[in-house]
């Protein structure tokens, strides 16, 4: 995972870009994971006691718990990425995308395979990525660029672009710890792609900005590699007009492989090609905060049967069990959302602000007639408290059949377009 070095050029010689080595050569890539439920050995006793009963299971055949439940995140991922590109990494929820991206940033090592990356990296792959809490800003950014191995000089002469472009002037000398998601989003952005490495690598972290910082960061990855044709973007996002708008060239992964690649437009009609068929309801991924989690997803028709697919004008439900663990919790909202096959929002809906006590508790969100035309949708579920989110995924998908519906209009805004608002009820359980 070392990064190799570059030869200089012999002077006087002239090499185009397609004699330079890749600038990211991954080979056969698989990272294993296991899902074993057994309590981590807390004391020395515990530690030797779990280490002898592995190997009496192993001398007497008996399969032990992690050896039956190993999860492959990826397999025998290979790919080239030459200078200047920008790429797209798509696919479903848990097809591999984050793992990679964390490999090829050094985040965590792979259980085999090699990636080798020629030249200077960052990497923004969730809020908060390189900060230390009790930093300030103006620390913060100083520390990254030392990371980057920029001098205190380079850093200097980049400082006020970065600041200004990140809008947290005010706050500059305030332990990051105190920031919201957003500012922190900002601000690591701006650091990353201010300090000019050679190849930035982003994670769908961009979706907790707002919706005209979200352009500000599009525009200056766009700039990135005109400027310099030997940046090159890594980019993953679920915002598939996006990826076409942006990136030259994309992968895309489904089950920890490599299913399709090539140009943007190519890859991204493979992908959509592939969400006509109906998926149900899924687990959702853990949430980012020990407070509260969603447990459990389900499209549900009008007699509460679970179906994946309902026709024009019918009524359809969205039920989830929602757990508050430890304290109450103030302004808690769940939401859920439909994205065309494109990444495009075209309908939103939330509950309203509620202060919940630990308990387990059923959300029940309805619409009576649906009024979407027919296709494939993403289903997307949100948990938040005081506009902080806690937890965001892709909970299955929806297919709608049918004839065109009267009075459908299409998506128009950042936030998707309410076509009929959806009830909601909110209760807890016994």
């Amino acid at each position: 995972m070392t990064p190799a070095s570059v030869a200089a050029p012999t002077p006087g010689l002239v090499i185009s870009a397609s004699q330079l080595p890749p600038v990211i050569e991954v080979d056969a890539i698989s990272k294993r994971f296991y899902l074993s439920a057994r309590r981590r050995a807390g004391t020395l006793r515990d530690a030797i006691t779990s280490r002898a009963h592995e190997w009496g299971g192993r001398l007497f055949g008996r399969p032990h718990a992690s050896d039956s439940r190993e999860f492959w995140a990826l397999r025998d991922v290979s790919f080239r990425v030459t200078r200047g590109d920008i790429v797209g990494i798509i696919g479903r929820n848990g097809s591999g995308k984050s793992t990679l991206l964390k490999i090829l940033s050094r985040v965590t090592e792979p259980t085999s395979g090699t990636a080798i990356l020629r030249g200077r990296v960052a990497s923004l792959l969730e809020v908060g990525t390189g900060f230390h809490p009790e930093l300030s800003g103006r620390e913060n950014v100083y520390l990254n660029g030392a990371i980057l191995g920029l001098t205190r000089s380079e850093i200097r002469t980049r400082f006020d672009e970065i600041v200004s472009f990140a809008e947290v002037e005010r706050f500059l000398d305030t332990p990051v710890k105190h920031y919201s998601s957003g500012m922190q989003v900002r601000l690591a952005f701006s650091v990353a792609a201010h300090l000019e490495p050679e190849i930035l690598i982003v994670d769908e972290v961009l979706a907790v900005g707002d919706v005209a910082f979200q352009k500000k960061c599009i525009g200056k990855m766009g700039d990135f590699t005109r400027r310099d044709a030997n940046r090159t973007v890594l980019f993953v996002s679920h915002n598939l007009s996006l990826v076409r708008q942006l990136c030259r060239t994309a992968i895309l992964l489904d089950q920890g492989r490599i299913v399709s690649q090539g140009s943007a437009p190519s890859v991204i009609d493979d992908y959509t090609r592939s969400l006509a068929t109906p998926r149900p309801a899924a687990a959702p991924v853990e949430s980012t905060s020990e407070r509260a989690r969603i447990q459990e997803v389900q499209i549900t028709n009008d007699r509460g049967t679970a179906v994946a697919e309902v026709a024009v004008g019918e009524s359809w439900n969205v039920r989830l069990n929602l757990q508050i663990r430890r304290h109450r919790m103030e302004h808690v909202i769940v939401a859920v959302g439909l994205l065309a096959s494109d990444g495009t929002p075209v309908q939103t809906a939330w509950s309203s602000p509620q202060s919940l006590d630990p308990g387990d508790y059923e959300a029940v969100f309805t619409q009576k007639t649906v009024q979407l035309e027919a296709g494939t949708y993403s289903l997307l579920i949100g948990l938040s408290e005081r506009e902080r989110t806690l937890q965001q995924f892709e909970a299955g998908r929806l297919h709608i059949n049918g004839d065109q519906p009267v009075g459908y209009f299409p998506a128009t805004s950042g936030v998707g377009t309410v076509l009929n608002g959806m009830s909601v009820q909110l209760r807890r359980l016994p």
